[in-house]
C-alpha cells in the first residue's frame, strides 16, 4: 500500500526525465521539483492507487517533461510494493504521451524538536585578535 509519508520522486517521458519530492496524506498528493508544483487527490485500494493530479510551472524558462505548459491535468494509476511505488500516467493536454515514474518511500522523516530559546550573544566568548603595537 502507497504510505503516508514523504517520497523521493522520478518521472520520465519521451521528452525528458525529472526528479522531486512527494507528500502523501489523508488521500491528498502533493509537491514540487525545479519546475514544477503538484496538487491532488489520490485513491488506494490494496497495492493499487490512482491520482489526479494539476501540476503548475513555477519557474520560467526551463521545460517541463512534456514541454513548456504552465498547468496541466495527470491522470495515473501505479501499485505499490514496500518502499517502492511505480506509475504510469497522461497529461489531458498531450494525449498519447506516456508519463512513467517511481517514487522511493524517505523512511527518515524531520523529527519535529523542542522549541528552544537562541543561544545569548556573549561578546566575551569571541575569540581575541591579537595586540598591534601603537605606531
Amino acid at each position: 500500500m502507497l504510505r503516508d509519508g514523504t517520497y523521493a520522486a522520478w518521472f520520465k517521458t519521451p521528452q525528458g526525465e525529472g526528479t522531486g519530492i512527494v507528500h502523501v496524506a489523508d488521500g491528498q498528493i502533493w509537491g514540487r521539483d525545479g519546475v514544477m508544483t503538484y496538487k491532488g487527490s489520490l485513491e488506494r485500494d490494496g497495492d493499487r492507487f490512482t491520482a489526479v493530479v494539476v501540476t503548475k510551472k513555477h519557474t520560467e524558462g526551463l521545460t517541463t517533461v512534456f514541454g513548456n505548459d504552465v498547468e496541466l491535468k495527470l491522470k495515473l494509476t501505479g501499485t505499490s510494493f514496500g518502499k517502492v511505488a511505480t506509475y504510469v500516467g497522461f497529461a489531458d493536454e498531450f494525449p498519447g504521451v506516456l508519463l512513467e515514474g517511481r517514487l522511493i518511500f524517505n523512511e527518515q522523516q524531520a523529527q519535529a524538536s523542542e522549541p528552544h530559546e537562541p543561544p545569548k550573544f556573549d561578546p566575551s566568548k569571541l575569540p581575541k585578535l591579537p595586540k598591534r603595537p601603537v605606531r
